[in-house]
């Protein structure tokens, strides 16, 4: 086990390191600079910002300062919003887009889990059709579309829900239901799936022969085999939300970390684009070494290597 986590732990340091170094270099590519857009600059204006933050060097020097803050912790300031350091914007963003992703992902496994679990059990019945339907019409809708349709319906048409920003409990409730719409609907066909594939497994069918309980044959048997796939999903389901809450949050005028790093893209800042970037794939890669090991406390008969 402890060898298998340094080796998960290592792969993920490679990893980051390489998302480090595609995004710097991809990102100088581009044409332009983030002091391009600024009115009235002079020359030489320009060109004592660009020494302010490192940008008149050859890029390899700058490739080889950054990477070295980078070990340590120092992610840079920002060009766009002066005297403020990229780390302190995360540190002040992020929360908020953490809130609302937390509640999708939670909205998504407590409903999606119960669907699917419903429909298996249904199977070829009228609940198992509603399942289905409405997981297709999950997967198939793009969450602009559902934020557009709650807006319309509960914010304008009804008035029943606020449509901007996240002040109060009911302004989570449309971003939320936008956000989780989609994992929702994967997960119940998901767990369909595999509720249905261990259903039909001998140790299912030995164990009710037995005279085990339907209960105990849900709880301890099925679901807990069925849910692997699921937590399978959990990584990805990860970058889902945080990528997901990008347009969601946009679209209500939420103050999360996913409008700054529109913004820091539209503006060339740099120093945010890198600093968000390697922040969310530290999530990520952390998340699917997480979720790698609890399959281990989970099904005990899988072999880590």
């Amino acid at each position: 086990m402890g060898k298998y986590i340094l080796k998960r732990v290592a792969m993920a340091v490679l990893t980051i390191y390489l998302v480090s170094t595609i995004t710097f270099f991809l990102m100088n590519l581009v044409p332009g600079g983030p002091f391009l857009a600024e009115k009235a600059v002079s020359p030489q204006a320009q060109a004592a910002m660009e020494e302010k933050y490192g940008l008149d060097k050859p890029l390899s020097v700058q490739y080889k300062n950054y990477m070295l803050g980078l070990v340590k912790g120092d992610l840079g300031l920002s060009v766009k919003q002066r005297g403020r350091t990229v780390a302190q914007i995360i540190a002040t963003k992020f929360p908020v887009s953490a809130r609302l992703g937390g509640l999708s992902i939670l909205t998504a496994v407590c409903v999606g889990i119960p669907l699917g679990s419903i429909a298996a059990f249904n199977r070829g019945k009228w609940a198992d059709n509603v399942v289905i339907f409405i997981a297709t019409c999950g997967i198939a809708v793009p969450s602009f579309v559902i934020c557009t349709l709650l807006l319309m319906l509960f914010g304008l048409k009804l008035g029943w829900l606020p449509t901007v920003g996240l002040n109060s409990v009911l302004h989570y409730i449309m971003p939320v239901t936008a956000l989780a719409f989609y994992p929702t609907a994967y997960i119940a066909r998901l767990m369909r799936s595999s509720m249905l594939d261990v259903l039909g497994q001998d140790y299912m069918r030995t164990a009710r022969a037995k005279g085990l309980g339907q209960f105990k044959c849900i709880f301890k048997h099925a679901l807990r085999n069925a849910v692997l796939p699921v937590v399978t999903y959990l990584g990805p389901l990860l970058a889902y939300t945080l990528t997901g809450s990008f347009v969601v949050e946009k679209i209500f005028t939420i103050p999360g970390l996913g409008s700054e790093f529109v913004g820091s893209i539209t503006g060339r800042d740099y120093p945010l684009i890198m600093g968000t970037t390697i922040f969310l794939a530290v999530l990520i890669v952390s998340m699917n070494v997480i979720v790698d090991i609890a399959y281990k406390l989970i099904d005990p008969r899988i072999k880590l290597k």
